[in-house]
């Protein structure tokens, strides 16, 4: 029986490149995404054997989609495919559970290779990836901890996004005054007094793109 993998990438022609090379290794694409509550939302559903998420995505991004999809049991595992090597991002990345974390870069050769690992419960990392990981061990530092919950981060991402917090609630669904509530905390949290200073800090932090 063929593995079962829900694609998610907010661009349709990567999709479809990643799709027809899972499918030429005869591997099976239950289900495409194009945003992270959706990936969320089908795996719930189909429950494959591994999602293969882009880090960034808009309403929720490949980190917390994965996540989500990981403490829920909805798939066996997660890999994340993206541009970004920092260290505190792939260091948070493994600790939300998700065992790839590929280079897009590399995704060609290394994609198939990585789902394979990953149903076996390995971690699988390109190579780049593992370089930075060996280097923050060698150096001895530890990537800073994440301030904000996973709830948190879901409504920072929306406010960067340029979401109101009407937008906010229906997305998440919280009322209204919840949503402003987690704007608030947010600002207070991180000590940020504007939503132009929460864009620049979600840049920063991979949340989403420039």
């Amino acid at each position: 029986m063929p593995l079962r993998i829900v694609l998610a990438d907010d661009h349709s022609i990567v999709r479809q490149g990643l799709r027809l090379l899972l499918e030429r290794d005869g591997l099976q694409v239950v289900a495409e995404a194009a945003n992270g509550q959706e990936a969320v939302r089908l795996a719930q559903a189909h429950k494959p054997d591994v999602v293969v998420l882009d880090l960034m995505m808009p309403l929720l991004n490949g980190l917390e989609a994965g996540r989500e999809i990981i403490q829920s049991g909805a798939a066996k595992g997660a890999i994340l495919l993206t541009m970004h090597t920092q260290e505190h991002q792939i260091a948070a990345a493994l600790r939300a559970g998700i065992r790839g974390y590929l280079l897009k870069t590399q995704a060609a050769e290394d994609l198939v290779h990585a789902i394979r690992d990953v149903v076996r419960g390995e971690i699988y990392l390109s190579p780049g990836v593992s370089q930075v990981v060996v280097d923050g061990y060698l150096h001895g530092g530890q990537p800073a901890g994440d301030p904000l919950a996973p709830r948190e981060r879901q409504v920072l991402q929306l406010v960067a996004e340029g979401k109101t917090s009407k937008e906010i609630a229906v997305l998440l669904g919280l009322t209204v005054k919840t949503a402003e509530s987690y704007r608030a905390r947010l600002m207070e949290k991180l000590d940020l007094h504007e939503t132009a200073a929460l864009v620049r800090y979600a840049i920063r932090h991979g949340i989403i793109d420039p």
